[in-house]
């Protein structure tokens, strides 16, 4: 129906993106069969019409895709403001790490390698819908929350960091990220914490999907990325976020400054 999305059904809206006819019906099935509203496109093209005509909770994003692959697909719903908070996970033939770098280097959210169990995929999906449906950072009755912290200040409401006076655009899992490591300063935090408080489940083998985001944040809040100093690896034991507070902000705000403008 032409209100199936249009907020008369209160039922999550999935759009499936992906062109094997077998695999669409089987996944589609198994989604409606548990309770959510499935649209689906079989290329590309149709696939990012469907995106902007009906805004879902969640897009299923294959990457082998006729006419506009997934990964080029993924890009452009990220830079669409339209579609840019829509929270994406990829399905895919591909599993090596490589490959998984680049879903999540073009903007998505997690990621499952086929043939996947459709148990495994209702658990991936829920947790990303918990994610997207979590009220934003900040307007919970945790009153020990840490929002601001030295140079760094964390907008919920636009996903955006303000670092040292400057607003920085974020994605939904950097936030995410920064988020979890800001309530802790100063301390280190093990992957597992870190795999729990953002993606919401417990892969096991998923160090490089924090490692890609880590690299991301870096490339933003970084004077040099290779280098960092506030974003810094504790070599097998996890991240440390260390903020600098009085004198040690004299100066970096200048280095920070220059290196935006030489890249």
């Amino acid at each position: 129906s032409p209100f199936s999305s249009a907020g008369l059904s209160m039922k999550p809206c999935i759009l499936l993106i992906e062109d094997d006819r077998d695999m669409r019906e089987l996944v589609s099935g198994h989604l409606e069969h548990s309770g959510f509203d499935v649209q689906s496109a079989d290329d590309g093209i149709k696939g990012q019409a469907l995106a902007l005509q009906y805004s879902p909770d969640l897009i299923l994003l294959d990457l082998m895709l006729p006419k506009v692959d997934g990964l080029t697909l993924c890009q452009r719903l990220r830079r669409d403001e339209r579609t840019a908070a829509i929270p994406i996970l990829m399905l895919t033939a591909l599993g090596g790490t490589k490959d998984k770098v680049s879903g999540f280097n073009s903007g998505a959210d997690d990621y499952l390698t086929k043939p996947f169990d459709l148990e495994e995929l209702q658990v991936r999906v829920k947790a990303l819908l918990r994610r997207s449906e979590r009220a934003p950072v900040g307007t919970t009755s945790n009153h020990h929350e840490i929002l601001s912290y030295g140079p760094l200040t964390l907008v919920p409401e636009r996903f955006e960091a303000i670092w040292f006076d400057r607003p920085v655009r974020l994605t939904h899992l950097e936030f995410e990220l920064l988020h979890c490591l800001l309530q802790r300063h100063g301390q280190t935090v093990a992957p597992s914490l870190i795999l729990k408080e953002v993606w919401g489940y417990e892969p096991d083998d998923d160090i490089e999907t924090i490692r890609v985001h880590v690299r991301h944040l870096r490339t933003k809040l970084e004077p040099d990325p290779r280098k960092p100093r506030f974003i810094k690896t504790v070599y097998g034991a996890g991240y440390c976020l260390e903020l600098p507070t009085g004198a040690q902000l004299e100066g970096l705000q200048d280095a920070l400054a220059q290196a935006r403008q030489e890249r």
